[in-house]
């Protein structure tokens, strides 16, 4: 009798950590597995015969400014494709010339460079093409759009609405994804999916899998921020059946299986397969995330070199001072460093986040008083970011406002998965 009950009892154990498994288990390998080992890129091939082509009709007639922006159209492409910088830097370049042989009064190579310099994070710089885009006129609300994007990367949230009412269309596309963006900025993430939703199915009625593949991605990112998990792995894999090499579709993946299925091994594995042709430096940190989970050590460090050393160039510029500041922030040795980058941070784009980051700063510094001062007056209620309010919690904290600190964990702990499992452990600690 003793025996049947320990058999029962195993048994039900046993099905209950089968449920549990099932539970968690969004991903299957079979489904991806397909997209990790590829040998080919075609559209890098692609890419990179349309660049040579450009090129060597520029080299005969160095006049043609056109080419100059068809060459950099070609090197945008090659850095979405391989995430290396110097391919950005090269269509800056040329498009600074076609600005140039146009007396900076050609409004479509005005965007371009602008857009350009927004992939940069010179948002300053790109303001000032856009202005000059908007007063030349030609296709006005092209540049309004890009005047929106603009403006809300700035902080300048009264601006960006008033650009945004400017071309009203629930039937237009980039209407749409302005739109769920802004609502995302609200905080209204149900409504950012909606309108995202719509704007996917436009997408896919134009059969242009750019937007599709660009829609899936978006799309996939809100449906993780909701906890629609299983959806959002859905649209990855369906952006990597359109892009078999879509290296951001892949990360989230990646994120799934190592946030939400707590898979550590399998995530890295994903991410590996990516660093071998995309050379994005946030990968290397969100290995670094997962070898800390792992107590790995070496890979730790092999990673936070590797991140290190890309960064280091000099085209990077801006693009990582975020990344930076809060790497920096954890050694005592380098905080006054990061409270630089921070400052800078605040000067250039006077967002709630770079707010966020000179309060963090602060906090690390010692100067707690003064990081809950610039907190409650550049970021409370005017970002609703998880890793800021996590930041925000410990400020408060720190400075014996256990109440608002208390009230912050109980929405964090609803943020688990896309704050990841380290952050979840410090969430659980305030």
């Amino acid at each position: 009798m003793f025996l049947k009950k320990i058999y029962t009892i195993l048994m039900v154990s046993a099905l209950m950590m089968s449920c549990n498994t099932k539970d968690t288990q969004i991903t299957d390998i079979e489904d991806y597995n397909k997209f990790l080992s590829l040998s080919e890129n075609k559209a890098l091939n692609i890419t990179k015969e349309d660049h040579n082509f450009w090129e060597e009709k520029l080299e005969k007639n160095e006049n043609q400014f056109p080419y100059n922006a068809k060459i950099a159209a070609a090197q945008s492409q090659l850095f979405q494709l391989t995430g290396t910088i110097e391919h950005l830097a090269e269509a800056e370049k040329h498009l600074v010339e076609a600005n140039v042989k146009t007396n900076y009064n050609n409004a479509s190579y005005l965007r371009s460079l602008a857009r350009n310099y927004i992939s940069q994070h010179k948002f300053k710089e790109a303001l000032e093409l856009l202005k000059k885009a908007e007063t030349n006129g030609e296709k006005l609300e092209s540049t309004q759009k890009m005047l929106f994007d603009v403006h809300l990367e700035l902080g300048n949230t009264t601006q960006a609405k008033q650009y945004l009412n400017t071309f009203i269309d629930y039937n237009g596309f980039d209407y749409l994804i302005r739109l769920a963006k802004w609502k995302d900025h609200e905080g209204d993430l149900a409504s950012a999916i909606t309108y995202m939703e719509k704007a996917m199915e436009l997408a896919e009625y134009s059969k242009n899998d750019y937007l599709k593949q660009w829609s899936y991605t978006n799309l996939a990112d809100f449906y993780g921020h909701d906890g629609q998990i299983k959806k959002s792995y859905v649209y990855y894999l369906k952006a990597l059946e359109l892009e078999p090499q879509d290296a951001y579709a892949k990360k989230g993946i990646a994120w799934i299986v190592y946030s939400y299925e707590r898979n550590p091994e399998e995530a890295l594995r994903i991410l590996n397969s990516i660093t071998n042709y995309y050379n994005a430096p946030d990968y290397y940190l969100l290995k670094v995330d997962i070898a800390e989970y792992m107590n790995n050590n070496k890979v730790k460090e092999n990673n936070l070199n590797e991140f290190a050393v890309t960064v280091d160039k000099k085209y990077y510029g801006v693009m990582y001072n975020r990344h930076n500041a809060l790497l920096l922030s954890n050694d005592k040795k380098s905080i006054n460093k990061a409270y630089n980058i921070a400052l800078e941070e605040v000067k250039n784009r006077p967002t709630a986040q770079s707010y966020d980051l000179l309060a963090w700063t602060l906090y690390k510094k010692g100067d707690v008083q003064k990081a809950l001062d610039i907190a409650k007056k550049h970021v409370v209620d005017k970002t609703y970011e998880p890793e800021v309010l996590f930041h925000l919690a410990q400020i408060y904290k720190v400075n014996g406002l256990y109440k608002e600190a208390n009230k912050l964990q109980e929405e964090l702990l609803k943020s688990t998965y896309e704050l990841g499992p380290l952050m979840e452990q410090q969430i659980k600690q305030l």
